[in-house]
């Protein structure tokens, strides 16, 4: 579908601007600050991404008439992760809004991209892309900053609350704004890029290895968990804990939090359930060593 007066494309005064990077930061912006605020059940999390995508849509489209047509088209059901997904795809959405644009400035209108491909094209990665964003931001990277700060707060500080939050909250609004700026410089292309591209899949995998590093890291250092049982042989005392060290060190640690994790894997992540479990263990245990 094109408007049903394209020559008002071919008139300089509607001829679109050139999208700078202020452009694009600002569109990044406008959309990570209020990707919640405007939440609807109908729309889901489309106000925002039309909020975002508004100053750029007022530079690409100078004609009112189909500067509307495009808030309708971003007005529709819209709902994917802040960085990964909002990033990438507003960087795209403004990327194909410029080259219909273009197109029909150029007095081509049969080489514009239908309004529908740049809808479908939106809605049909928005899941794939919050699928990589949550499994990242919310399962790899916060937890990052809390393993690293977490010794503040074991000290007392009130840092170690403060600063994993902080750093997390400025760490993702950078590299969101570097997704947007990628989804405009590739265009459609940026989300195969991105959830296919051996450069992304080795940053996924490292982010997953450093992730698993920092918990054994927060496992080790933080489950404290011992005996005291003891059993005497021969007028020789021999302490289960000590041999327990000499076998390997934080063994029990180490059976608790490998017992929780096989338990999530096959029972799925009911974390509640999982710690009643591991308590009704330990109490077990605790009784064992006062009766005997």
């Amino acid at each position: 579908m094109v408007h049903s007066d394209v020559s008002v494309m071919l008139k300089p005064e509607n001829k679109p601007e050139p999208i700078t990077n202020k452009d694009l930061f600002k569109s990044w912006f406008r959309w990570w600050w209020a990707n919640e605020v405007p939440h609807t059940f109908d729309r889901m999390l489309a106000p925002a991404f039309l909020f975002g995508m508004m100053p750029s849509l007022k530079k690409i489209y100078k004609d009112k008439i189909m500067r509307g047509e495009a808030y309708q088209r971003h007005l529709m059901f819209f709902n994917t992760q802040n960085n990964w997904g909002g990033g990438t795809l507003t960087g795209m959405s403004i990327s194909m809004e410029e080259a219909r644009a273009k197109a029909l400035a150029a007095g081509h209108p049969e080489e514009a991209l239908d309004p529908t491909v740049i809808n479908n094209t939106k809605v049909g990665l928005m899941g794939p892309l919050a699928g990589i964003g949550d499994a990242i931001d919310s399962g790899t990277i916060q937890y990052i900053f809390i393993a690293i700060f977490l010794p503040y707060a074991k000290a007392g500080s009130g840092w170690g609350a403060i600063l994993p939050f902080l750093f997390f909250g400025v760490s993702t609004f950078i590299y969101g704004y570097l997704f947007t700026k990628m989804g405009y410089t590739l265009g459609r292309n940026a989300a195969k890029e991105l959830m296919t591209g051996e450069r992304a899949k080795t940053i996924i995998n490292a982010l997953g290895v450093l992730g698993l590093w920092m918990m054994g890291i927060m496992a080790g250092s933080y489950v404290k968990l011992s005996t005291t049982l003891q059993f005497t042989l021969n007028q020789k005392t021999f302490v289960i804990q000590d041999i327990l060290n000499q076998i390997l060190p934080g063994l029990l640690p180490l059976v608790a939090v490998m017992g929780l994790y096989f338990y999530f894997e096959k029972k799925g992540l009911k974390i509640t359930r999982g710690l009643l479990y591991l308590t009704g263990v330990l109490i077990l245990f605790g009784l064992i060593e006062v009766i005997l």
